[in-house]
């Protein structure tokens, strides 16, 4: 699934075909995704101006000049492919390809938005595991998505006070606790492998045995790892690309995840090691990870 670089990665992408620009054309090629489309939503979108786009946890927020925000989840798969239907120099600057014939009919693609940038937006979902459905933007806080959703990890309000007090008591080990997205919006197991190796934490501990200076040290590991695969344009293991259609190349700079039985980049570090934690694998070294 895509994490939250990633997701970052593609809002980016997005907004110069989307923000500031109005819908001129909406299609749903099906009647759901992971959940069904909301009654008339191709219709309620054509013709609204996006105001803004935004980011919050994994999913991608679009507020709409009527009051109501358009709410993207990518799901396990999913991606958004950006075309340029005309010469706009802003597109332009992003490399976006002209639209192709047939742009936005291939078997996996579910929606489709054109916009006067002029552009043209697909969404591609194999498994379906993707969302789009439409929330009063007042109201996007008090709804199911979004009410116990924590902290962005990336805001001033993660720090290092606010993380000793989630992890306060905390039985659970520090990874599942940092997983946890009613503490931590957003964080997945890609970026939690790295942290704690920047930080020198084993996914083992228990949180509530995360010592105050370690946590010092994770909080502005986290933000540093996070920071710097949002330059890169994310990580592309599997499904992940950006809208322009090339790959993010975070994954070139892993020091963990996914090295099992590979040295570890620290000079007292020793063999990169892999277990499993909730059914998710866990990438640490055991030498520099207490």
């Amino acid at each position: 699934m895509p994490e939250l670089p990633e997701v970052e990665t593609v809002m980016n992408g997005l907004r110069p075909a989307m923000e500031g620009h109005r819908f001129t054309r909406v299609e749903t090629r099906r009647g759901d995704l992971r959940i069904p489309f909301p009654n008339g939503f191709a219709k309620r979108l054509t013709g609204r101006r996006v105001q803004g786009l935004r980011r919050r946890a994994k999913y991608i927020l679009a507020d709409l000049d009527d009051a109501e925000t358009l709410v993207i989840h990518l799901g396990m798969s999913g991606s958004m492919s950006v075309y340029a239907l005309g010469q706009d120099p802003k597109l332009g600057i992003f490399h976006y390809k002209r639209a192709p014939d047939g742009a936005g009919t291939g078997k996996h693609d579910h929606v489709v938005f054109d916009t006067d940038a002029p552009a043209r937006i697909v969404f591609t979902d194999h498994r379906r595991f993707g969302l789009m459905t439409l929330i009063e933007t007042d109201g996007l806080d008090r709804d199911k998505l979004f009410k116990d959703i924590g902290v962005e990890p990336l805001s001033p309000d993660f720090d290092a006070k606010f993380l000793a007090a989630a992890l306060k008591g905390k039985k659970t080990p520090i990874k599942a606790a940092l997983l946890d997205q009613r503490i931590i919006a957003g964080l997945g197991n890609i970026y939690v492998c790295e942290a704690l190796w920047r930080a020198r934490i084993s996914p083992k501990r228990l949180a509530r045995r995360v010592k105050p200076a370690e946590i010092a040290a994770l909080v502005p590991a986290v933000k540093a790892v996070l920071r710097e695969a949002v330059k890169a344009g994310g990580s592309s293991l599997r499904d992940h690309k950006r809208t322009d259609g090339e790959l993010g190349y975070f994954q070139h700079h892993f020091a963990v995840y996914g090295r099992a039985g590979k040295s570890c980049p620290h000079e007292d570090g020793g063999t990169i090691r892999r277990i499993v934690q909730s059914g998710r694998s866990s990438f640490y070294c055991p030498a520099c990870q207490k």
